[in-house]
């Protein structure tokens, strides 16, 4: 078992009992990820939130992540620890039997899994949650067109690769991806929600950034901005030392989590989203949710979040944006964050998954079964 750590529960790693869930009518779920604790991002948030839903839905979890590997630091980015001695990957599989295995990213533990699943013919499922072709392509200056051809390999025997958005499922299927799905996202809105205490000593108005301080995520757009008030970054990462050399006017809290997060989105004004390589944002949800209008760049991520106008201000200007968002009701923000669910999204997941010939158990239900009680079909879930 990989050691408790603060802001996650106990278990997340492995599911409560050995033998599948209570009652033997949930799904055995392999999730494979190369993001998992003590990473803070959207995809090690939305992978945890839905473990959780799986398991109060009495569905068995295994998560294989980078902690129980012997690990190096990701190049450029050492807060990023990426597994060694992936081989074992497949062993662990092997001992977990499960009916679906899912591949939550393209790091060195995606790529084992993939592996031992095409040489078992064990069908598969895989999520393209990160930019990763823009995010190397500005790191290294490779040409994204050539990263993106090595993920569409990646993700081509794939039964379904998850994205987020509408948006994002056409522009991956103009360029060649297959077997695309919508997973999308969703939010904790009784942690994430307006409160009365204020967190900081700062002028308002408070404009926020909450994320990974990293060059992908375009906060200098953000902090170059002439605004009244404050300015306000919550989180790590490579720019962080940078950014707060750079910028000494601003405010730089480190990353923060749980009701400290939430306490921090309710005591400012505005949540700024300078970035223009996301696939979606959950940030955004959490800030909405704790009554923050979003102020972005009419991009892929805030076009599928933001109703502009209504919740938030998106403009090429993004000044201009900050400054407008000032005037937006609060509790129409609070009112769009309160119509995405985790448990919706689960749903989703499941309704995605493809399960091994021979799995009998489908999301809570019996697969079909004829009179010898013998299996009538290839299991899909719901």
């Amino acid at each position: 078992m990989v050691p408790l750590r603060e802001g996650y529960p106990h278990g997340l790693h492995s599911s409560p009992s050995r033998n599948g869930p209570k009652g033997g009518d949930g799904v055995k779920i392999a999730i494979v990820t190369d993001a998992w604790y003590p990473q803070i991002n959207g995809v090690v948030n939305t992978l945890v939130h839905t473990v959780r839903c799986l398991r109060r839905q009495n569905h068995s979890v295994q998560v294989i992540a980078p902690e129980q590997f012997r690990t190096i630091p990701c190049p450029t980015y050492p807060e990023i620890h990426l597994a060694v001695d992936v081989w074992t990957v497949g062993k662990r599989l092997e001992q977990q039997s499960p009916d679906a295995v899912h591949i939550a990213t393209e790091g060195p533990l995606g790529f084992a899994a993939r592996r031992w699943c095409l040489a078992r013919s064990f069908p598969f499922t895989t999520a393209y949650m990160t930019r990763f072709p823009e995010y190397i392509a500005m790191r290294f200056g490779l040409p994204p067109d050539l990263l993106t051809g090595c993920f569409r390999r990646f993700h081509g025997p794939s039964s379904g690769v998850m994205v987020s958005t509408v948006s994002l499922r056409d522009e991956l299927a103009s360029k060649g991806f297959r077997n695309l799905k919508l997973w999308s996202r969703g939010v904790d809105t009784e942690l994430f929600a307006p409160g009365s205490a204020d967190a900081l000593e700062a002028p308002r108005p408070r404009f926020l950034y909450v994320g990974r301080v990293a060059v992908e995520k375009n906060i200098e757009a953000f902090l170059r901005l002439d605004l009244p008030g404050s300015k306000i970054v919550t989180g790590a990462g490579p720019s962080l030392d940078h950014l707060r050399a750079s910028y000494p006017d601003a405010l730089f809290t480190g990353a923060k989590r749980g009701e400290e997060l939430a306490a921090i989105y309710a005591s400012c004004d505005v949540f700024v989203f300078p970035s223009c390589t996301d696939t979606f944002g959950v940030v955004m949800l959490e800030a909405a949710a704790c009554g923050l209008p979003v102020a972005a760049f009419p991009v892929q991520g805030p076009l599928d979040v933001v109703r502009n106008g209504m919740t938030g201000v998106l403009d090429r200007d993004l000044g201009r944006a900050c400054i407008e968002a000032l005037a937006i009701d609060s509790e129409a923000c609070r009112a769009h964050a309160l119509s995405f669910s985790w448990d919706a999204c689960t749903e989703q997941f499941l309704d995605n998954l493809a399960l091994e010939d021979g799995a009998a158990v489908l999301c809570g239900r019996r697969a079909s079964q004829g009179s010898d009680g013998t299996r009538t079909g290839r299991a899909s879930c719901l």
